[in-house]
C-alpha cells in the first residue's frame, strides 16, 4: 500500500488533497502542518511520496525538502505552490523535487502528478 505524506499549513488543503486522492484509490495518508513536522513525520513514517507545500510557518517547504532529501536522497517529493512562486519551484526542482503542482489545482492534475511521481515519471525522474 502506498503511503503519502500531505504537508500544508491549511487544514482544508490537506483535506482536499486526501479527498481527491482517496477517490483515485489511495488510502494511506500521513499529515504535517509545517516543514518541521514534515521532516519528523517523514523520518517516522517513511512515506512513498511527499506532497510538500512551499510556503509554511516554522520551516518552509524548500528547507524541509533539503532535510528530507538529507534523510533519504531517493525520497519522492512533489512541491505544491501558489501562483507567483515560480522561482521557488525552480529551486525546489533543482534541489531534487520530482515535480510540482500549482494551487489551486485540478483534481485530475493532482492524481496524474502523484501517479507519475510514484511510477518515476516525474519531470525530474531521471535525476539519479
Amino acid at each position: 500500500m502506498v503511503k503519502i505524506l500531505v504537508v500544508d499549513d491549511a487544514a482544508f488543503m490537506r483535506m482536499m488533497v486526501k479527498e481527491n486522492l482517496s477517490k483515485a484509490g489511495y488510502s494511506d495518508f500521513a499529515e504535517a502542518r509545517n516543514g518541521r513536522e514534515a521532516v519528523e513525520r517523514f523520518a517516522e513514517e517513511k512515506p512513498d511520496l511527499v506532497l510538500l507545500d512551499i510556503t509554511m510557518p516554522v520551516m518552509d517547504g524548500l528547507t524541509a525538502l533539503r532535510e528530507i532529501l538529507g534523510i533519504d536522497p531517493a525520497a519522492k517529493v512533489v512541491m505544491c505552490s501558489a501562483m507567483g512562486q515560480e522561482n521557488m519551484v525552480i529551486e525546489a526542482v533543482g534541489l531534487g523535487a520530482l515535480d510540482f503542482i500549482v494551487k489551486p489545482f485540478k483534481p485530475e492534475r493532482l492524481v496524474q502528478t502523484v501517479g507519475n511521481a510514484l511510477s518515476n515519471e516525474g519531470i525530474m525522474a531521471d535525476r539519479k
